[in-house]
């Protein structure tokens, strides 16, 4: 069982239809259905931001992680964007 698993099943993801506002990298990682090690790599490449620290634990601001993602999603819709991402 995945640590994202355990999460859910412990019922520390989803509060509802909302995320917590402030996911742990385990929480934000079941809420997107990817892996940490996956988290940590996006963080790297600029994909999800970099996170809050509270304390010595990393904390993402959900609205700004749905902020980025919708922003992104958007982009790969863009005629444009398709395009250049063809270039190679």
């Amino acid at each position: 069982m995945t640590k994202a698993e355990r999460i859910g099943r412990k019922g520390q993801g989803v509060v509802g239809d909302r995320p917590p506002s402030f996911p742990s990298k385990a929480t934000l990682a079941a809420e997107l259905e990817i892996s940490e090690d996956t988290v940590d790599s996006w963080v790297e490449r600029g994909i999800l931001p970099q996170p809050i620290r509270c304390g010595r634990t990393p904390r993402w601001s959900w609205a700004e992680v749905q902020a980025v993602l919708t922003r992104a999603s958007q982009a790969a819709d863009d005629p444009f964007m398709v395009g250049l991402r063809d270039v190679r």
